[in-house]
Protein backbone atom coordinates (compact mmCIF):
# COMPACT_ATOMS: atom_id res chain seq x y z
CA UNK A 1 0.00 0.00 0.00
CA UNK A 2 1.30 3.38 -1.21
CA UNK A 3 1.77 6.43 1.63
CA UNK A 4 -1.80 8.22 -0.53
CA UNK A 5 -3.21 4.68 0.41
CA UNK A 6 -2.25 4.52 3.33
CA UNK A 7 -3.43 7.77 4.17
CA UNK A 8 -6.86 7.09 2.86
CA UNK A 9 -7.00 4.19 5.08
CA UNK A 10 -6.21 6.14 8.14
CA UNK A 11 -8.66 9.34 7.38
CA UNK A 12 -11.26 5.85 6.94
CA UNK A 13 -10.38 4.96 10.11
CA UNK A 14 -10.50 8.70 11.69
CA UNK A 15 -13.81 8.74 10.41
CA UNK A 16 -15.16 5.39 11.23
CA UNK A 17 -14.28 5.68 15.07
CA UNK A 18 -16.65 8.43 15.37
CA UNK A 19 -19.02 6.91 13.44
CA UNK A 20 -18.76 4.26 15.73
CA UNK A 21 -18.64 5.87 19.06
CA UNK A 22 -22.21 7.52 17.81
CA UNK A 23 -24.13 4.34 16.28
CA UNK A 24 -22.58 1.23 17.93
CA UNK A 25 -20.95 -0.94 15.63
CA UNK A 26 -24.71 -2.27 14.24
CA UNK A 27 -24.57 1.71 12.72
CA UNK A 28 -21.00 0.94 11.01
CA UNK A 29 -22.32 -0.64 7.52
CA UNK A 30 -20.62 0.33 4.62
CA UNK A 31 -23.05 2.71 3.25
CA UNK A 32 -22.65 4.98 6.47
CA UNK A 33 -18.98 4.34 6.72
CA UNK A 34 -18.82 5.49 2.97
CA UNK A 35 -21.20 8.61 3.66
CA UNK A 36 -19.37 9.46 6.81
CA UNK A 37 -15.74 9.50 4.82
CA UNK A 38 -16.96 11.16 1.54
CA UNK A 39 -16.09 8.11 -0.29
CA UNK A 40 -17.79 5.50 -2.50
CA UNK A 41 -18.38 2.04 -1.61
CA UNK A 42 -16.06 0.57 -4.30
CA UNK A 43 -13.57 3.17 -2.64
CA UNK A 44 -14.11 1.32 0.76
CA UNK A 45 -13.83 -2.02 -0.50
CA UNK A 46 -10.04 -0.99 -1.85
CA UNK A 47 -9.38 -1.25 2.39
CA UNK A 48 -11.52 -3.18 3.56
CA UNK A 49 -12.54 -7.10 2.30
CA UNK A 50 -15.67 -6.86 4.44
CA UNK A 51 -17.99 -4.86 6.78
CA UNK A 52 -16.48 -7.85 9.68
CA UNK A 53 -12.97 -6.74 8.89
CA UNK A 54 -14.11 -2.58 8.91
CA UNK A 55 -15.34 -3.34 12.39
CA UNK A 56 -12.84 -5.05 13.82
CA UNK A 57 -10.11 -2.53 12.18
CA UNK A 58 -12.12 0.33 13.74
CA UNK A 59 -12.03 -1.36 17.16
CA UNK A 60 -7.64 -1.64 17.09
CA UNK A 61 -8.24 2.07 15.97
CA UNK A 62 -10.39 2.86 19.24
CA UNK A 63 -7.55 0.88 21.36
CA UNK A 64 -4.94 2.58 19.80
CA UNK A 65 -6.58 5.90 20.63
CA UNK A 66 -7.66 4.66 24.24
CA UNK A 67 -3.89 3.28 24.85
CA UNK A 68 -2.94 6.74 24.01
CA UNK A 69 -5.51 9.34 25.52
CA UNK A 70 -5.54 7.10 28.86
CA UNK A 71 -3.65 4.36 29.51
CA UNK A 72 0.21 5.66 28.87
CA UNK A 73 -0.72 9.09 30.62
CA UNK A 74 -1.69 6.39 33.66
CA UNK A 75 1.40 5.18 33.43
CA UNK A 76 3.38 8.42 34.21
CA UNK A 77 1.74 8.12 37.84
CA UNK A 78 3.48 6.36 40.40
CA UNK A 79 2.70 2.57 41.13
CA UNK A 80 0.08 1.30 42.97
CA UNK A 81 -2.69 3.59 44.03
CA UNK A 82 -1.81 6.61 42.18
CA UNK A 83 -1.50 4.85 39.06
CA UNK A 84 -5.28 3.33 39.60
CA UNK A 85 -6.62 6.63 40.55
CA UNK A 86 -4.85 7.93 37.57
CA UNK A 87 -6.35 4.92 34.69
CA UNK A 88 -10.00 5.34 36.35
CA UNK A 89 -10.07 8.75 36.16
CA UNK A 90 -8.54 8.64 32.58
CA UNK A 91 -11.02 6.14 32.04
CA UNK A 92 -14.18 8.19 32.68
CA UNK A 93 -15.58 9.64 29.70
CA UNK A 94 -12.26 9.29 28.00
CA UNK A 95 -14.52 9.48 24.56
CA UNK A 96 -15.14 13.52 25.04
CA UNK A 97 -11.09 13.64 26.33
CA UNK A 98 -10.10 12.31 22.94
CA UNK A 99 -12.35 14.70 20.69
CA UNK A 100 -14.91 11.82 19.58
CA UNK A 101 -18.57 12.58 19.85
CA UNK A 102 -19.82 9.84 20.91
CA UNK A 103 -19.32 7.12 23.89
CA UNK A 104 -17.31 4.12 24.28
CA UNK A 105 -18.02 1.46 21.69
CA UNK A 106 -16.61 -1.19 23.79
CA UNK A 107 -19.14 -0.55 26.74
CA UNK A 108 -22.07 0.07 24.11
CA UNK A 109 -20.95 -3.35 22.30
CA UNK A 110 -21.15 -5.38 25.70
CA UNK A 111 -24.83 -5.04 25.51
CA UNK A 112 -25.07 -5.00 21.42
CA UNK A 113 -23.12 -8.00 20.87
CA UNK A 114 -24.15 -9.84 23.88
CA UNK A 115 -25.92 -12.63 22.24
CA UNK A 116 -24.09 -12.80 18.87
CA UNK A 117 -21.09 -14.88 17.90
CA UNK A 118 -18.59 -14.38 15.37
CA UNK A 119 -15.19 -12.36 15.13
CA UNK A 120 -16.63 -8.90 15.89
CA UNK A 121 -17.68 -10.24 19.24
CA UNK A 122 -14.12 -12.38 19.63
CA UNK A 123 -12.61 -8.98 19.12
CA UNK A 124 -14.80 -7.25 21.71
CA UNK A 125 -14.52 -10.32 24.47
CA UNK A 126 -10.49 -10.20 24.11
CA UNK A 127 -10.56 -6.18 24.23
CA UNK A 128 -12.65 -6.37 27.44
CA UNK A 129 -10.78 -9.31 28.93
CA UNK A 130 -7.69 -7.45 28.43
CA UNK A 131 -8.89 -4.16 30.04
CA UNK A 132 -9.95 -6.14 33.34
CA UNK A 133 -6.81 -8.00 33.31
CA UNK A 134 -4.98 -4.66 33.41
CA UNK A 135 -7.65 -2.92 36.57
CA UNK A 136 -6.38 -6.39 38.28
CA UNK A 137 -2.90 -6.09 37.90
CA UNK A 138 -2.63 -2.20 38.76
CA UNK A 139 -5.26 -3.44 42.07
CA UNK A 140 -2.86 -5.99 43.19
CA UNK A 141 0.09 -3.69 43.09
CA UNK A 142 -1.96 -1.35 44.78
CA UNK A 143 -2.31 -4.07 47.36
CA UNK A 144 1.59 -5.48 47.53
CA UNK A 145 2.79 -1.54 47.71
CA UNK A 146 0.22 -1.53 50.56
CA UNK A 147 -2.05 1.32 49.79
CA UNK A 148 -4.84 -1.29 49.64
CA UNK A 149 -5.59 -3.98 51.96
CA UNK A 150 -3.63 -7.48 52.14
CA UNK A 151 -6.89 -9.20 51.93
CA UNK A 152 -8.45 -7.34 49.26
CA UNK A 153 -10.35 -9.60 46.59
CA UNK A 154 -9.05 -8.11 43.19
CA UNK A 155 -11.10 -9.25 41.19
CA UNK A 156 -14.40 -8.17 43.29
CA UNK A 157 -13.09 -5.09 43.52
CA UNK A 158 -12.82 -4.50 39.52
CA UNK A 159 -15.94 -6.39 39.36
CA UNK A 160 -17.16 -3.28 41.09
CA UNK A 161 -15.16 -0.87 39.28
CA UNK A 162 -16.37 -2.45 36.28
CA UNK A 163 -20.19 -1.95 36.93
CA UNK A 164 -19.09 1.98 38.61
CA UNK A 165 -18.34 2.78 34.75
CA UNK A 166 -21.12 0.78 32.77
CA UNK A 167 -23.36 2.74 35.09
CA UNK A 168 -21.36 6.11 34.63
CA UNK A 169 -21.53 5.36 30.54
CA UNK A 170 -25.29 4.46 30.75
CA UNK A 171 -26.35 7.45 33.02
CA UNK A 172 -24.09 9.87 30.62
CA UNK A 173 -24.68 8.27 27.19
CA UNK A 174 -28.58 7.41 27.59
CA UNK A 175 -29.83 9.26 30.60
CA UNK A 176 -27.66 12.36 30.06
CA UNK A 177 -27.44 13.56 33.61
CA UNK A 178 -24.63 15.88 33.86
CA UNK A 179 -23.86 14.51 37.09
CA UNK A 180 -22.97 11.17 36.25
CA UNK A 181 -18.99 12.15 36.50
CA UNK A 182 -19.63 13.40 39.93
CA UNK A 183 -21.66 9.71 41.01
CA UNK A 184 -19.04 7.80 39.52
CA UNK A 185 -16.44 9.69 41.00
CA UNK A 186 -18.29 9.60 44.25
CA UNK A 187 -18.68 5.51 43.68
CA UNK A 188 -15.17 5.20 43.21
CA UNK A 189 -14.27 6.87 46.34
CA UNK A 190 -16.31 4.72 48.45
CA UNK A 191 -15.12 1.99 46.97
CA UNK A 192 -11.43 3.02 47.53
CA UNK A 193 -12.31 4.00 51.27
CA UNK A 194 -13.47 0.88 52.55
CA UNK A 195 -10.23 -1.04 50.65
CA UNK A 196 -7.66 1.14 51.92
CA UNK A 197 -5.13 -0.47 53.89
CA UNK A 198 -4.79 0.69 57.69
CA UNK A 199 -1.18 2.25 57.32
CA UNK A 200 -2.60 4.23 53.94
CA UNK A 201 -5.57 5.99 55.74
CA UNK A 202 -3.08 6.53 58.75
CA UNK A 203 -0.68 8.10 56.32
Amino acid sequence: MGLQGAATRERILHEGLDLLTETGLSGVTLGALAQHAAMSKSGLFAHFSSIEEVQIELLDHMAEVSAAKVVRPAMLAAAGLPRLKALVNNWLGWTTKAGLRGGCPVAAALFELDDAEGPVRAKVLAMEAYWRGLLTQLTRQAVELGHLRADLDASQFVWELCGIYLSHHVSRRFLRDPRSEKRAQAAFAAMLDRSRSSEEENR
